[in-house]
């Protein structure tokens, strides 16, 4: 065995368990099977051109090498990013434990009831430090809540501001730039148009329909907007307020100004700078916006027995059902890194949140009267972390800071702003009062005073009350902490536990080498909008990675910036769209997407101000050739763009797809290709051979970056060279294109932190490696195909009789026995098994794809337990049977009192493997339709718990 072969950890089966699967499946080799699945005229002639793979030692070392050329100052560029502390009890339970990164959405509550409370905790920090009833399980960043919260109240409109066209929407000078930006992008589209001004002297009309203002301003000073949104309101206008939600521990909550709607970052609550992300966007409102409140809301509700439980509420409202009238692309969230902000909340609670905002406060006061003595003119009167000064030469006080590895946010000539953090110290204060003192030639005072302070005028001070439920006030040693983390991790299934096939999600291994160096300071450690010289090492892996990322796609160019797949896909058609402006075609607006589709994608085509036409389906599963020449013929004039999944979302490599692409562009639009089956291309065929002009990728699929429970995702776009100069920019760091459409994400390079895991994947696995990954994840679903065709019917298959690299079962025949697909789904938890995807893209099936990672064995286990379900289906009589009563939990089994037809052995250890490593889910069934009618979205305050 080749120990330092990277492809050997990552590949599931052996060489001999490869032999016995391609004799199962029928072919005689591995290049038969892929000659049988891939149309020939669209494979690759050629290897990848890619360096050789590295060893994990090799990768180390060069990781290493590389993040050293990463500067770490102090930093207080501020700009909605701060240095933090990461809890050690966090990174090491959460942050670097694979039982919460490579665990899946919480869709099957009832094996996620871990990170479900997880999350539950993080929406009560999010309403409690707001004021607001309602708020959503994480958003992308705090740029694009801003945007989404823009969207919600265009759609929340009044019929009266509908019938009156009021479309203005007015954004604060004060607002960060790199939200007012991503406004701009999302604004364009929709026909908003974004009246900029300063929020004490805009004068609303019926014109306007929505306002956002900063809190605290972008340099920091603290305006009450009381006034502000009374006067918007009594014109029918609403307001976001973006807010720094570790500043609301200590500032009047937006809630209690009134606020329609508050978003944000929870970076503040210890998650890594990272170079931009990933971070947990936050978003929260009132109860009359719950239909239309953008994300994920983890609700309560019941189990079948009555006992509380916890699932994702009105889901009705996600772009699977609602498709072009979903009101959000929103798929992917930033489970994972809301959890840990949530967490640190727990550990700290609501006084230990209030102590770290007040040292910060206090120290930042002590900076101001030290300014004072110097003679240095400091703007803000009021503030909590960040002070705007005048100084005599920003270069000056530039070159002193760099010298003394400090970053300052540099405004203009003669000011920059300081803003001071949680990691921040007494004997850093100093020093900047001395780069200040010395830039200035002035004499630095000692400090000699030190309070803990609170500047802050009583009108603006916090007295309402938060974090008051008992998981804030139980768990403030390591402990308990550590034991209640642990409680929640055992609570769910991860890929710690079992294969997750869910279908067009690719639940592949996310190796514990790809995933160290985000831990490494000189990575998490790095503020986005350092200069240049001082992430070297970030740059370096960057354009490497939109290297990889060009070979592996065929394309020119790569936008790393979208940060997650929804993200990428509406990237994409604004850079078409961009494309037929500057031809002077900007009345191509139909987007031609067919019924097979991801429901996001028609949902991004609203978003950027396409009309979608839907294509038909043929009966074999693939696009209806001639629907489409059709639909593209009648709109060649104003065709924009198709947007295809290839393979397709049946699990199906088109022969016809070359054709496809050629109508779409012989009718005058451009082709968009949904990356998300990337796995079963890398290395065997391409976007550009397809004869695609953009795709966008799943780095949290096809390259390695885990789930996280939901997040964070990446997902890049990649385009031909006449494309490239419309990649996105950013206002504050030089990237995108020579003819830049504006920022799809806050962050420059998005969530920079994870692309290293991608980097790493194709780095280790190489040529050679990405393409056998590739061609072991379709061998491994064919296996697994040949396996159940046996017994269940096989929705879709390619022309010679063999899927890509997933398959959809169908189970509608047994709906007349009164059996669903769901309780297949249900059952299957009692085998230890996350179900694969429901109902899409056919109702009544189950997507599969096994993905590379896993092995003979494991593939074997899966598929005994779908072939033991069958045995149940065909023996069903009434409900009384173990597929209805699924799933079964611990106190059921340990039950006195049995009722039921089936022993508990049918129940719970229906095959000899379970017994090796049996899960226990929590709850029984969950009942979806009380939780939706009794929406509960935060823990109840400690009150409720008291007894009279």
């Amino acid at each position: 065995m080749q120990t330092d072969s990277f492809v050997l950890r990552h590949i599931g089966p052996s060489e001999d368990q490869v032999q016995e699967m391609l004799k199962t499946i029928g072919v005689k080799s591995l290049n038969e099977l892929i000659f049988n699945t891939i149309p020939d005229d669209i494979r690759l002639k050629s290897t990848l051109n890619l360096p050789e793979a590295m060893s994990e030692n090799e990768f180390a070392s060069h990781i290493q090498t590389l993040g050293n050329k990463n500067k770490q100052f102090k930093t207080y560029i501020g700009l909605g990013y701060h240095a933090t502390t990461l809890p050690a009890v966090i990174q090491r339970n959460i942050f670097e434990n694979p039982s919460w990164y490579t665990s899946y959405t919480p869709y099957q509550a009832e094996i996620s009831q871990g990170r479900l409370e997880a999350l539950l905790n993080y929406q009560t920090v999010i309403s409690d430090l707001t004021g607001l009833p309602i708020a959503n399980s994480s958003l992308l960043d705090e740029g694009t809540a801003a945007g989404e919260a823009m969207i919600m109240l265009l759609n929340g409109r009044s019929r009266s501001q509908k019938k009156a066209n009021a479309l203005k929407f007015f954004v604060s000078e004060e607002v960060l730039p790199q939200t007012v930006d991503i406004l701009k992008t999302r604004s364009e589209p929709l026909e908003i148009e974004l009246v900029f001004g300063n929020h004490q002297e805009i004068s609303f009309d019926e014109s306007f329909f929505g306002a956002i203002v900063q809190y605290p301003a972008k340099h920091g000073k603290i305006y009450d907007y009381t006034k502000f949104i009374d006067n918007a309101h009594q014109k029918e206008v609403k307001v976001v307020v973006a807010a720094d939600i570790l500043s609301l521990s200590i500032l009047k909550s937006p809630a209690e100004m009134g606020a329609d709607v508050a978003v944000g970052t929870t970076q503040r609550f210890g998650i890594p700078l990272g170079f931009g992300g990933p971070h947990a966007g936050y978003f929260a409102t009132h109860d009359a916006y719950k239909r239309l409140i953008p994300g994920r809301i983890i609700g309560v509700t019941v189990d079948v027995d009555g006992n509380r439980a916890l699932r994702m509420a009105l889901q009705t409202r996600e772009q699977h059902i609602k498709r072009e009238r979903a009101t959000s692309n929103i798929c992917t969230a930033q489970v994972l890194l809301a959890v840990m902000a949530g967490m640190y909340a727990v550990y700290h609670g609501g006084d230990g949140i209030k102590y770290i905002a007040r040292q910060i406060h206090s120290l930042t006061n002590i900076l101001d009267k030290a300014l004072l003595k110097l003679g240095l003119k400091q703007h803000n009167d009021t503030f909590f972390d960040t002070l705007k000064i005048n100084v005599s030469s920003m270069a000056k006080v530039k070159e002193l800071a760099e010298e003394k590895e400090v970053n300052f946010n540099y405004i203009n000539e003669n000011t920059v702003s300081i803003s001071i953090n949680e990691t921040t110290t007494l004997s850093d204060i100093e020093d900047i009062i001395d780069i200040l003192a010395h830039a200035e030639n002035l004499y630095s005072h000692k400090i000699t005073d030190c309070p803990v302070s609170l500047s802050i005028p009583k009108e603006l001070q916090r007295t309402s009350s938060y974090l008051t439920h008992e998981v804030f006030h139980k768990y403030h040693s390591e402990t308990e902490m550590m034991r209640y983390i642990k409680r929640l991790e055992y609570k769910d299934i991860s890929l710690t536990d079992s294969m997750i096939s869910l279908g067009s999600c690719t639940m592949k291994l996310n190796a514990a080498t790809e995933m160290l160096p985000l831990s490494m300071s000189n990575w998490n450690a790095i503020h986005p909008f350092v200069p240049v010289n001082q992430a070297q090492g970030y740059h370096e892996m960057l354009k490497g990675l939109e290297k990889q990322l060009n070979v592996i796609t065929g394309f020119y160019a790569t936008s790393l910036q979208p940060n997650s797949g929804a993200q990428g896909e509406y990237a994409g058609l604004m850079v078409i769209r961009a494309f037929h402006k500057a031809n002077n075609e900007t009345h191509r607006n139909i987007c031609l997407i067919p019924a097979s589709a991801h429901g996001t994608n028609p949902a991004s085509a609203v978003m950027a101000g396409m009309k979608v036409v839907v294509t038909k389906t043929s009966e074999s599963g693939n696009i209806d050739i001639d629907d489409l020449r059709e639909k593209a013929i009648k709109h060649k004039n104003n065709l924009a763009a198709l947007m295809v999944t290839y393979p397709s979302t049946h699990g199906v490599f088109e022969s016809a797809i070359k054709e496809i692409t050629k109508i779409t562009h012989e009718n005058g639009g451009q082709v968009y290709m949904d990356g998300a089956n990337m796995n079963a291309q890398v290395g065997l065929t391409n976007p550009a051979t397809i004869g695609a002009d953009v795709c966008h990728l799943n780095l949290h699929k096809t390259f390695a970056i885990p789930h996280g429970g939901g997040g964070p995702g990446v997902g890049p776009i990649c385009v031909a060279e006449h494309l490239a100069e419309f990649l996105p920019s950013n206002p504050i760091v030089k990237t995108g294109g020579t003819n830049a459409i504006t920022a799809i994400s806050s962050a420059p390079f998005g969530s920079a932190l994870v692309d290293l895991i991608s980097y790493s994947y194709i780095k280790m696995l190489g040529s050679t490696g990405l393409t056998q990954a590739t061609t072991i994840a379709i061998l491994n679903a064919n296996y697994l195909k040949a396996l159940l065709e046996k017994h269940y019917k096989i929705l879709y298959a390619g022309e010679n009789g063999f899927a890509a690299h997933e398959m959809i079962v169908d189970f509608r025949e047994f709906k007349e026995k009164g059996i669903e697909v769901t309780d297949i789904a249900k059952r299957l938890m009692d085998f230890g098994f996350h179900a694969p995807t429901v109902s899409f893209p056919v109702a009544g099936t189950l997507m599969i794809e096994p993905t590379e990672s896993e092995n003979k064995e494991e593939i074997d286990k899966f598929a005994d337990a779908l072939i033991q379900i069958k045995k149940e289906i065909d023996a069903f009589k009434d409900e009384d049977s173990v597929l209805k009563n699924a799933p079964h939990t611990l106190a059921m089994l340990t039950n006195d009192n049995w009722n039921y037809s089936y022993s508990r052995k049918d129940a719970a250890f229906a095959l000899d493997f379970i017994a090796q490593n049996k899960y226990w889910p929590r709850v029984r069934r969950v009942n979806e339709a009380y939780g939706d009618r009794h929406l509960v979205c935060s823990c109840n305050p400690i009150e409720d718990y008291i007894e009279d």
